[in-house]
């Protein structure tokens, strides 16, 4: 078991060894994460057939990982090009 852990790391690590493929694996797990939750509150809210609730949480969550991904790379622009900032008296 130790092993498949190990295993697991390495290959998150291997993947996220920049820092844009970080963020577009965090934007790939909180679009999939999303359209789960969307598809149980769907069907469990308003009743709707498992496929009808299917069809708007893919819509509707791709819409928002595109626009999670681009508000994550103007944050992340943003801020590295206000780090070096330091208060001149």
């Amino acid at each position: 078991m130790i092993e498949l852990t190990h295993g697991i790391v390495q290959l998150l690590r291997r993947i996220t060894a920049t820092h844009t493929e970080a963020r577009l694996l965090r934007t790939i797990i909180y679009t999939l994460g999303h359209i789960l939750i969307a598809m149980t509150s769907n069907t469990i809210i308003t009743g709707a057939e498992w496929g009808l609730a299917a069809a708007d949480a893919l819509i509707e969550p791709c819409i928002n990982g595109v626009w999670f991904f681009l508000l994550d790379t103007i944050w992340s622009r943003h801020r590295s090009a206000n780090l070096p900032f330091q208060k001149t008296v």
